[in-house]
């Protein structure tokens, strides 16, 4: 009995201290390659940049964000020191077992072992809206202990108060939430508005699975909207709540693009003319979404853009900017989302380098890198 008693101590202490700490830092790597040095013109452009990026996954690991990691890719002094101006956190509630990009249904659940491994409310094991409201908790409460540092912005006149603190010199940066997959709703359209409140202000209608909303592009039917997705849609639409395509099945993106009178976006994700995988979009679909007004953001591990460098970023951008307008293409890493990058936060003026060198001008570069996001958000956001 006592030995019994001393493997379950050791195994909680392992589960609880060591485990996630060592998911988070193998799951959420830097390409071991060598990046190229930034040339003195493209640090003189990135310096004047406002940076912002669409998707990061950072809530989902418990490291405490306000200090500096030796890994991951996003936390507040990172941040502040690349001088980021805006990071959109999206949070994960529900991930299948033996996850891929071609097939998976929703009886598993990893994040149900990662809560309790990482502590989370034992609300949170059982309720994909508890972990949804937990997650946002974290984020407001780092702004709160941040001395003034960082921002939640979740309105235009936040929006336009915060952008005019940073013109005015402030060091000082900003988050913005979203969610991956309307499962996060426990299948009641009402908990659209209860995640509102809290501050989500970007959704996805799936993830890796098909649910009650829609199909996704990896899950088992990969099926269109729903009933009860058209009505999501239309509520976020009121609401102020931005659709993100990103995971979504042909079909259901067609759909979407159907009844959407908003912008819409794809946080992040790769595009099929220079990365044919099963994740990616299209000619068509990237035409359709630049007619809706809305805006691609272009991700950095291998699945979406096939080699995890620095180039084959820039190649994606390039082809999608080509295709459907510079006012249509934004960042969409993916960081701390269990992938690979060739940087962190603080890497992405190897990407504006990379641009120049591509023959982008200065002012475009800089419509890339964060200036469409933030016009998509002033016209998107609700106004108070």
């Amino acid at each position: 009995m006592v030995k019994k008693l001393a493997f379950l101590t050791i195994a909680s202490v392992c589960l609880f201290f060591f485990v996630p700490k060592f998911v988070g830092s193998h799951m959420n790597a830097l390409h071991p390659r060598e990046l190229p040095v930034v040339s003195e013109a493209g640090s003189k452009i990135h310096r004047k940049l406002f940076t912002a990026d669409m998707h990061a996954d950072s809530l989902l690991w418990e490291r405490d964000l306000l200090k500096r990691s030796n890994y991951g890719h996003v936390d507040l002094p990172r941040m502040l020191a690349a001088k980021t101006g805006l990071q959109v956190f999206s949070v994960v509630t529900k991930t299948p077992r033996f996850l891929n990009f071609e097939h998976n249904d929703d009886s598993t659940d990893n994040i149900t072992l990662l809560a309790i491994a990482q502590r989370w409310p034992i609300r949170t094991w059982r309720s994909r809206t508890e972990r949804a409201v937990y997650q946002a908790r974290r984020l407001h409460n780092l702004s709160a202990r941040a001395n003034g540092k960082f921002f939640v912005l979740t309105t235009k006149r936040s929006l336009e108060e915060y952008l005019q603190k940073r013109e005015s010199g402030a060091s000082i940066t900003a988050g913005l939430l979203a969610i991956e997959g309307m499962h996060a709703l426990d299948g009641e359209l009402e908990n659209l508005s209860r995640l509102y409140a809290i501050g989500y202000r970007m959704m996805g209608i799936t993830h890796f699975f098909d649910n009650a909303f829609g199909g996704s592009a990896h899950g088992v039917v990969k099926g269109g909207l729903s009933r009860l997705g058209r009505n999501a849609v239309s509520e976020m639409e009121r609401l102020g709540i931005i659709v993100d395509l990103a995971h979504g099945s042909p079909l259901l993106i067609a759909q979407v693009l159907e009844v959407a009178t908003q912008p819409v976006v794809v946080s992040h994700t790769g595009v099929k003319g220079t990365c044919d995988r099963t994740r990616n979009l299209d000619d068509e679909q990237l035409t359709s979404i630049a007619s809706n007004g809305g805006l691609v953001g272009i991700a950095f591990f291998s699945e979406a853009v096939c080699d995890v460098t620095v180039t084959s970023i820039a190649a994606a951008i390039r082809y999608t900017v080509d295709l459907i307008g510079i006012n249509h293409v934004a960042l969409g890493s993916d960081f701390d989302g269990a992938v690979t990058t060739p940087f962190d936060i603080g890497g992405l003026a190897h990407l504006t380098d990379a641009l120049l060198k591509d023959g982008f001008t200065q002012a475009e570069i800089a419509a890339i890198m964060g200036g469409n996001l933030v016009a998509l958000l002033r016209r998107s956001l609700p106004s108070n």
